[in-house]
């Protein structure tokens, strides 16, 4: 009853397109470990981590003794002064990114991040040609929009931008989607080599998601990035990793998603949030030297930099290197997606299960189907999201810190859910 009045208070003061989940949305009011509880006391094995950003635990001890302690001597500076733990974490991240001579930048979400990196591309590059994914998604903001291939999440034509969209983002789909691997990644090499003879040269960057996540956590054949960094490289192109969903260990076998790509070495510029600050508002952008200072005005930030989100970005990054959660999502999201596509082989209504270390996906055939699924697992006590083109694949992210029992608990809800949405 609580939640129906707050979602009419809701109604009455905010947009009309801010997104809820469920037919009668709830309201989160506290969590630890992987559970959050709702204002009506109910209880829930969380899968979604508030859209992948409660990366290692709620409540997370480690974390909040910082922000307490932080808080309680200084909550804002700007970036107009010298921020101790702002150096700190960036020279962690800077050493971490495999990015040689890195500079740190940090912002206030991903969406900042993806703008200030775009920024950084098109003046480097003295172009505003830009190379994106199909199905790709990379923030809310007008340039991050102008580069988003999925049309559920672009409201808009209108852009800053000439932005020209290459095959290859996701594998099942698509004119390519029957090929082998090496045949695949061949035709989508062929396919950018032939669209970059329509640019004049001019193109300042490919920005990617090693696996798509709004899309639905799709993604290439291992070696594809690389395949078109040689080409990109050729022309002086950069690359843009979006990495505000894949990074910090979340697919288990690496600690960024473009490592799965790495032949060709490190990207030209990095972009990251959501995970490193377990849910304080932290993105940020990595670039060498060269490309990170070609710009030729004064700048600030305000909230970038933060010394309450610094000193939990540095909680949570050390907390999540000396426990290896990496290795974690590595071990229990293998397990969690073997079990996933044991329970979806017999069900009609799943049309595939994909995704590596705790960063799972779920296609469904409808996109009725995904929303019944949706539905039938917060009644059960389990949380997860919702993505893909048409919003027909469930998108599966649990803390790194997911126990195997928690795995095997949520794979459970899953086959119940999934076997009722499906009739069986």
């Amino acid at each position: 009853m609580n939640d129906r009045a707050l979602h009419a208070r809701h109604r009455a003061v905010l947009p009309d397109w801010l997104a809820l989940y469920y037919a009668n949305p709830i309201e989160l009011t506290h969590g630890e470990g992987r559970h959050v509880w709702d204002a009506d006391g109910n209880r829930y094995l969380d899968f979604f981590g508030g859209i992948l950003t409660t990366m290692t635990a709620h409540a997370l001890p480690e974390v909040t003794k910082a922000v307490s302690e932080q808080a309680g001597r200084i909550l804002h500076t700007s970036t107009l002064y010298l921020d101790r733990p702002m150096i700190e974490l960036a020279e962690r991240i800077a050493q971490l990114s495999g990015i040689p001579d890195a500079r740190v930048f940090f912002t206030s979400s991903g969406t900042e991040a993806n703008d200030t990196a775009l920024l950084l591309a098109t003046t480097y590059r003295r172009s505003n040609q830009v190379l994106a994914m199909r199905n790709s998604y990379h923030g809310r903001s007008f340039s991050t929009v102008g580069i988003t291939g999925n049309r559920s999440w672009s409201p808009t034509t209108l852009s800053p931008l000439q932005t020209l969209y290459v095959h290859g983002g996701v594998r099942t789909k698509g004119p390519f989607a029957e090929l082998s691997d090496a045949e695949f990644t061949a035709a989508c090499v062929a396919d950018l080599k032939d669209m970059l003879t329509q640019t004049g040269g001019s193109v300042a960057a490919l920005i990617a998601e090693p696996i798509q996540g709004v899309g639905g956590f799709t993604s290439p054949p291992d070696g594809l990035y690389a395949a078109f960094r040689e080409v990109l490289a050729a022309e002086g192109i950069l690359w843009i990793t979006d990495e505000v969903q894949t990074g910090w260990g979340r697919t288990g076998e690496h600690f960024w998603g473009w490592q799965a790509h790495g032949q060709q070495g490190p990207p030209d510029i990095l972009t990251f949030a959501k995970g490193i600050g377990n849910g304080a508002s932290i993105g940020g952008v990595v670039a060498r030297a060269e490309v990170m200072n070609c710009l030729d005005a004064n700048s600030i930030s305000t909230f970038g930099g933060s010394p309450v989100t610094m000193a939990a970005g540095l909680a949570n990054l050390t907390y999540l290197l000396e426990h290896d959660l990496q290795g974690n999502a590595r071990r229990v999201g293998g397990l969690l997606l073997e079990r996933l596509r044991a329970i979806a082989a017999p069900l009609e209504t799943v049309t595939e299960v994909r995704g590596r270390g705790l960063m799972i996906g779920v296609e469904l055939a409808t996109p009725a189907a995904a929303t019944a699924v949706l539905e039938e697992t917060r009644a059960r006590g389990l949380l997860i999201g919702k993505g893909g083109l048409t919003g027909n694949a469930l998108r599966i992210a649990p803390p790194l810190s997911l126990t195997v029992g928690e795995a095997e608990e949520g794979a459970a809800i899953l086959e119940a859910a999934l076997r009722a949405a499906a009739g069986a």
